[in-house]
């Protein structure tokens, strides 16, 4: 996997409340974003919590995922989550997104897809979800991205560009500062 990540607080807050965490092991690969409710030092908590917590329990699905990430918020802000699972043996992947973090692939010949996030957030409370499985092909890109990126980022060519890398970097170039919200974007590929 090859990863990208651009990540900016909302225009004059110190901290961003969007946290994120990746790793690839010989078995697979996690990626997961969660953007704590409002923005500051108090989303920023709840959104690390929740990370920490995917971090320590990485190995277990993604349904485990979420109740686990609910223990957690006990008492804190709320977070929106996503997160995404590849598993290199079955050569699957699997992703869920609930609130309005979204996650994008884009096939090699550039077909598009966005998922439709589950409605609401985590707080502690049993949310309903769903979980999006497919099969890995190579040059497969994953974006996942909080509301600081909208819609008509989303529809721009530079997400057609064939290296991560240059997808952050153009993004960062074109959008600057977001004033109305945290922002993070990490762009994801897949090669065989």
């Amino acid at each position: 996997m090859d990863v990208s990540v651009f990540q900016q607080a909302k225009k004059g807050n110190y901290y961003c409340g969007d946290s994120y965490y990746y790793e690839e092991t010989d078995d697979g690969f996690i990626c997961a974003l969660a953007d704590g409710l409002g923005s500051g030092e108090y989303a920023k908590e709840s959104s690390h919590a929740v990370i920490q917590a995917i971090e320590h329990n990485k190995d277990v699905s993604l349904d485990q995922l979420i109740k686990i990430c609910n223990q957690e918020l006990i008492g804190k802000r709320g977070v929106v989550l996503g997160m995404l699972k590849v598993d290199y043996h079955s050569h699957t992947f699997s992703f869920t997104s609930i609130g309005n973090v979204g996650v994008m692939t884009i096939t090699s010949s550039g077909e598009k897809k966005r998922s439709i996030p589950n409605s609401g957030y985590l707080a502690g409370y049993p949310r309903p979800f769903k979980v999006t499985k497919g099969q890995l092909e190579n040059h497969l890109v994953f974006i996942l991205f909080s509301d600081g990126v909208n819609d008509r980022d989303l529809s721009s060519k530079y997400f057609m560009m064939k290296e991560v890398h240059q997808i952050t970097e153009t993004f960062e170039s074109i959008c600057g500062t977001n004033e109305k919200d945290d922002t993070t974007l990490i762009a994801i590929k897949y090669t065989e």
